[in-house]
């Protein structure tokens, strides 16, 4: 038995390379790929968390690049602009429109009552009402703001001046687009209305109290009730024009009009009168009415 024993043990010990080396290398394999999945796990999350303070670090860089372009064009367009600390606390315009980009921010998340609270809120302290789903672009301005209203659907471009009293407003009670589109460049002078889902072309003019419910083409100028396109030019503007004062009249430019027409027609009128008095001395002189003239 003991015989057995040492050749059983003898025959083991001659095979133990051959068993060892296959269990070796399989080891050696396993340890090397976990030790490179931990270190690719680590390049992976060091990577990803450097892409995540990169996106963050730029987005808050934009951040505070737009605050840069919301105040310095209340500079550019607000000659009572004394100093950047008097915009920062003293602008409701200005208040408005940095809060609605936070309700803004929820409504697109679907936080829509968290949306509509910040709104609201807004609304208390600025006196200017501005739908948490409407899309503003850059550089918007409204001059003291109280009672300008914005809708749901409204859509608002760059570079773009309302003045106190504006409505943006639908005239349809569908949940489709209901409000106007306004583009680039345009000026709406204070308590005018725009009511409808058309659009107000680039570096048009709405005057004061206008209520416009059809679409305006390009570098055009409204005014009345409604609102009628009375100067319309191929160029814009070199720059934003504020002068309200200087719109066009279209009712006093009919009136003048109307009185050309009449001045014209009384000196036709005077013309001919002065001709028939001539002719009827000159026949008197000549005697050459005829005999059964019943002239008195």
């Amino acid at each position: 038995m003991e015989k057995c024993s040492n050749i059983d043990a003898n025959v083991f010990l001659n095979n133990f390379d051959s068993i060892l080396i296959p269990i070796i290398f399989v080891l050696h394999a396993r340890v090397n790929h976990f030790i490179v999945d931990k270190i690719c796990w680590v390049n992976y999350s060091v990577k990803s968390s450097w892409q995540i303070t990169n996106t963050k670090r730029k987005g808050v860089a934009s951040m505070f690049r737009r605050l840069r372009e919301d105040i310095a064009s209340i500079f550019e367009r607000d000659p009572a602009a004394r100093s950047f600390l008097e915009v920062l606390l003293c602008y409701p315009g200005l208040h408005a429109v940095w809060m609605h980009r936070i309700s803004h921010w929820f409504w697109k998340r679907g936080f829509f009552f968290f949306g509509r609270l910040i709104s609201h809120v807004g609304r208390s302290l600025t006196g200017i009402e501005i739908h948490p789903g409407a899309k503003i672009g850059r550089k918007f301005f409204i001059d003291h703001g109280m009672g300008v209203v914005i809708g749901e659907t409204a859509e608002i471009g760059d570079n773009v001046t309302l003045y106190h009293g504006v409505t943006l407003g639908g005239v349809s009670l569908e949940k489709t687009k209901r409000h106007p589109t306004i583009e680039d460049n345009v000026v709406i002078g204070s308590g005018a209305k725009v009511l409808g889902p058309f659009t107000v072309g680039k570096n048009s003019r709405i005057g004061s109290n206008s209520v416009v419910v059809k679409e305006v083409p390009p570098n055009a100028t409204v005014v009345g009730v409604p609102g009628r396109v009375v100067m319309a030019t191929e160029k814009p503007a070199p720059k934003t024009d504020l002068e309200h004062g200087k719109l066009p009249d279209p009712e006093a430019k009919a009136i003048a009009c109307l009185f050309d027409q009449i001045r014209e027609l009384e000196r036709k009128f005077d013309k001919l009168l002065e001709e028939h008095e001539k002719t009827v001395r000159q026949l008197d002189e000549d005697d050459l009415w005829p005999k059964n003239d019943q002239r008195a």
